[in-house]
């Protein structure tokens, strides 16, 4: 028994050594050893290491905000955030356990293992098995593990940008319909004084009756077009409230900000580029499987055994050929879906910009059109109080004034929707490090 257990330790010694010369990890593991003082330098974590190798991650926390400092919409965004149950933040933890233990899969491999004889007699043995030479099935598994935490990590920025997202756009919504409210209630107070006029007119017997009746279904419409906005932004605001940490009822204000397409590039884009990653490890894995590995090691109790043994998790066929050809199809066929996201992306992003574009525009029109509709509504009154115009003919053009209004206001939000939409596609909706 005593010889056998020398014989473990100096095959597992040998055996380690060897792993050091073949293997990239190995080498790290010797060059340690080497070192005259490996104390004297705090070593990064695993998890340090990756984040600071990784381009995909660095890349993820150099992201910007692009929401104003000190602004309604960065008060939403953190207010949301401090509540977000982050999922995806439990996921890219899990990943990076996963990742770190891989680090160590180059490692000898030790375990027990226990027997019934025929005798009814318990028999155990120490099983000791080191991997010599694998066709880079064990690298491939330290890279599948790395890519695996760059998607979770590119999963968490998506998350968090889009429930930031969300938020905004429920505060968009609240937004406007209290600004829509607020033009109802103006409308409904001149109206109601256009209705006053028309009452007495058709009390004294100057005016029909049917004059009237129209005044009032407008009203009506007014009013139950003021109760619809209203509506809108108190769901909305509760809504809001519902996903974060502290109420938002009393925010109020509305920043401009700008967005360029040149700003990041796009969340998609780069969660293709890890998942490429990540399908060529799992192909050199899955190409390592196909062929024959060695191995050291052998039991440690009674009989023991110790040796080299060529190891393979298939058996070499006539298709064997065809296997490894199409496992590297795989690796053209990750590279195509990252040309193919780009191309999407690509198409998104011109897609918004033509959006944003079309909706400033057409709100910058609309405001000129609602100045012009006030100075006719001007000159009609004007002409009204002169004797030259009836109460009904203001009344038209007060209501092109009004739906005027709304139209500008409808294209100003729609236009703040699209550059919240733009910028959570680019993944600039939080701060990389903050995430």
């Amino acid at each position: 028994m005593g010889q056998g257990v020398k014989r473990a330790v100096v095959c597992c010694a040998a055996a380690f050594a060897l792993t050091g010369c073949l293997s990239d990890a190995g080498g790290d593991f010797v060059a340690r050893l080497k070192s005259p003082d490996n104390t004297s330098v705090a070593k990064p974590t695993h998890a340090e290491k990756v984040n600071s190798e990784s381009v995909i991650i660095q890349g993820l926390m150099s992201r910007r905000s692009v929401l104003p400092s000190d602004s309604s919409f960065e008060r939403v965004a953190t207010s949301v955030l401090a509540a977000n149950s982050r999922a995806a933040e439990a996921e890219l933890r899990s990943a990076r356990l996963r990742s770190e233990a891989a680090s160590k899969n180059w490692l000898p491999k030790i375990g027990p293992q226990i027997s019934l004889t025929s005798l009814g007699s318990l028999v155990t043995n120490l099983v000791v098995d080191q991997v010599l030479f694998d066709n880079g099935r064990l690298k491939g598994e330290r890279e599948f593990a790395i890519a695996d935490v760059e998607v979770a990590a590119v999963g968490l920025a998506q998350d968090t940008n889009d429930r930031v997202g969300t938020a905004l756009d429920l505060y968009l919504t609240a937004a406007e319909g209290r600004e829509k409210s607020v033009l109802s209630e103006r409308s409904l107070k001149d109206m109601g004084h256009f209705e006053y006029i028309m009452s007495e007119r058709v009390r004294g017997g100057v005016s029909d009756r049917s004059d009237l009746n129209i005044l009032r279904q407008k009203l009506a419409e007014i009013k139950a077009d003021r109760a619809a906005n209203a509506e809108q932004a108190s769901t909305a605001i509760a809504e809001l409230n519902a996903m974060s940490i502290e109420p938002l009822t009393a925010l109020r204000g509305v920043p401009a900000f700008n967005v360029s397409s040149s700003a990041a590039q796009p969340l998609d884009v780069v969660l293709a580029e890890a998942e490429k990653t990540r399908a060529i490890a799992a192909a050199k894995i899955d190409r390592a499987d196909q062929l024959p590995g060695l191995s050291a090691g052998g039991t440690v109790g009674e009989n023991s055994d110790f040796g080299l043994r060529v190891r393979s998790e298939n058996l070499l066929g006539l298709g064997t050929g065809a296997s490894l050809r199409a496992i590297e199809a795989t690796k053209e066929a990750a590279g195509r879906k990252v040309s193919q996201a780009n191309e999407d992306a690509n198409r998104r992003l011109r897609k918004l910009e033509g959006q944003i574009a079309a909706k400033s525009r057409q709100a910058a029109e609309a405001a000129g059109l609602t100045a012009q509709a006030k100075e006719n509504l001007d000159l009609f009154q004007a002409q009204y109080d002169a004797g030259q115009r009836q109460v009904i003919d203001v009344v038209s053009v007060y209501e092109t004034y009004q739906r005027q209004q709304h139209e500008e206001v409808t294209l100003k939000y729609d236009a703040l929707r699209l550059q919240v939409e733009l910028a959570r596609l680019l993944g600039v909706l939080a701060d990389g490090d903050e995430i």
